[in-house]
């Protein structure tokens, strides 16, 4: 089938934000820049493990954030208990992707038999009862406050990854190769390994399979697949993969807490990356997660420019003023909503095939 102007739009986008994510420490070399590219890579996983369940599978989960934060507080406990080595982080990995694998085969046998609004309540409950015994657990956990660790040394600040004859630093375009780098680039590879992974599935019998019960579960079940268990299947690994990107996290942030990992404010990044991309795509997932993450860092620094710029015009740099960015984000949403009602990615694609 030859590739529609949609599909060729999303893809050359989805080509320059890989590009740009590769080439971050060079192109924007400031230590917030660096944050929000990481931030971004972290994202992309996680919308996209949702996106397994919701856009390929039909399923509503609010469990998603305690699957992360399972992975990051497994690693950060085992950093903090065993000091900044790899063996720490492989433990912490193993331990959180295992918890998350046990109770998501719990509620899924348990609760993927019900119906889907029954299904959604059962995992908002279990996550608030973790979210509720991470922030008393205080002796494990930190409690509110948060677990503060160590990375392994290569990823100090400190490390240098190449020196001069003199024993400096070396410098590629300006950038130091030291630990920060490595560090990112750690958070880039593992990000990018997952999403592939995740991109094969879905072009793969399984993925067909997968939508097959979304579009008609009792037809499915009718030509033979057993739903319950397909279904069980990709929370589970949704599950694991977002307890992974809580790992990576973890080692990036060297920092663990209740806010970073298991707030409900992160449930609803995801869903509304998941609806501003699109539904159903791979690409919907980059599209929505690097928008979104840009907006919540960079919107609020636009507006108080916006602000400045229109100084002498009534009443408009109230409306600007930086502390209403939430308000206007909401407008932004709204307005995609509207005119991309399948999100970016999947309302381009949507429009190339019927042009």
């Amino acid at each position: 089938m030859k590739p529609t102007y949609g599909t060729i739009t999303v893809k050359t986008a989805m080509l320059v934000i890989a590009a740009l994510l590769l080439f971050a420490p060079f192109l924007f070399q400031d230590i917030r820049a660096l944050e929000v590219a990481a931030r971004i890579c972290i994202f992309i996983v996680l919308v996209a493990s949702y996106d397994l369940l919701i856009g390929y599978t039909g399923i509503v989960s609010f469990a998603h954030t305690m699957f992360f934060g399972f992975g990051a507080y497994g690693s950060a406990i085992a950093l903090k208990q065993m000091g900044p080595g790899w063996d720490a982080v492989a433990l912490g990995t193993l331990v959180g992707v295992a918890l998350s694998l046990v109770v998501a085969t719990a509620i899924g046998l348990i609760s993927l038999r019900v119906k889907a609004i029954f299904f959604a309540m059962i995992t908002l409950a279990a996550a608030s009862v973790v979210l509720v015994l991470a922030s008393q657990l205080s002796q494990i956990t930190g409690g509110e406050d948060g677990i503060t660790y160590r990375a392994p040394d290569l990823f100090k600040p400190a490390t240098k990854l190449a020196v001069d004859e003199d024993g400096k630093v070396l410098r590629w375009f300006g950038v130091a190769l030291n630990g920060k780098l490595a560090a990112y680039y750690f958070v880039f590879a593992t990000s990018l390994v997952m999403f592939l992974v995740m991109l094969r599935i879905t072009v793969s019998p399984l993925g067909t399979v997968l939508k097959a019960i979304r579009e008609n579960e009792a037809r499915a079940e009718a030509i033979g697949y057993r739903v319950v268990a397909y279904r069980t299947f990709v929370f589970c690994l949704s599950a694991a993969i977002a307890s992974l990107a809580g790992s990576v996290y973890a080692v990036w942030l060297k920092y663990t807490g209740p806010d970073t990992a298991l707030s409900f404010a992160i449930m609803i990044d995801i869903l509304l990356m998941v609806v501003i991309g699109g539904m159903g795509t791979m690409w919907g997932a980059v599209i929505g997660a690097v928008l979104m993450v840009m907006a919540q860092y960079y919107l609020r620094d636009l507006m108080g420019a916006a602000s400045e710029a229109t100084a002498a015009i009534p009443l408009l740099p109230e409306l600007l003023a930086p502390d209403r960015w939430l308000f206007w984000l909401g407008i932004i949403f709204i307005l995609l909503v509207y005119f991309f009602p399948k999100g970016i990615a999947g309302t381009l694609m949507a429009r190339g095939r019927r042009a």
